[in-house]
């Protein structure tokens, strides 16, 4: 049974070269070959060559990353989603 008052949450690969991720926290580090963030469905790791962040909105949870991408994996690591959880909802409140 699905319910339907959920959010859902999409990824969008357009030709290996551009990644749009909803549902993210917050990245957790990036460099040219990885970038890996807390996204509310778990751990996202994208691998590929030249990867750029070319948006990241937190407060929507919307990213953009741009390069070669040959890797898009969820890791199940529900202590560190809850982890990025609680941190921001620390900084929210002290805004």
């Amino acid at each position: 049974m699905e319910n339907n008052t959920a959010p859902f949450y999409k990824l969008l690969l357009t030709n290996r070269e551009m990644l749009e991720a909803d549902g993210v926290i917050e990245v957790q580090n990036f460099d040219e070959q990885e970038v890996r963030a807390f996204s509310k469905l778990g751990v996202l790791v994208i691998k590929g060559e030249d990867l750029h962040i070319t948006q990241l909105n937190l407060d929507n949870g919307q990213l953009v990353v741009e390069g070669i991408i040959t890797s898009v994996q969820y890791l199940d690591d529900k202590k560190g989603k809850m982890k990025a959880r609680s941190k921001g909802i620390m900084e929210k409140l002290f805004k």
